[in-house]
């Protein structure tokens, strides 16, 4: 296949949508959505950047978030698994979050 030819690539065969070109760049779509307050989701890593975009500069220059946007950027470029973008993303927003192990012990 040609470098030509590559909008027309058709992604993993599953249950739906395997006859579609896939998606490249900020255009692919993370494999679950991240859910947001009020029933809002991230769906792709557009998504994810133009939300963490929107955050109060303070809180875009944490460490967290700017993990996140580099891991976006890989995954976009075809550099870094879309796992790691949806990791980051998750990282960053639960940032705050405490972590509760004696509820397991």
């Amino acid at each position: 296949m040609s470098t030509a030819d590559t909008s027309t690539r058709l992604r993993r065969p599953t249950e739906f949508g395997a006859d579609r070109p896939a998606k490249d760049g900020l255009e692919r779509a993370f494999d679950d959505p991240i859910p947001l307050p009020r029933g809002r989701q991230l769906v792709t890593l557009e998504d994810a950047a133009a939300y963490i975009m929107k955050l109060p500069k303070a809180e875009q220059d944490l460490e967290e978030s700017q993990t996140a946007v580099a891991c976006l950027i890989g995954a976009a470029e075809g550099r870094d698994f879309l796992m790691h973008a949806r990791i980051g993303v998750l990282r960053a927003l639960n940032r705050d979050v405490g972590r509760n192990y004696g509820a397991y012990s």
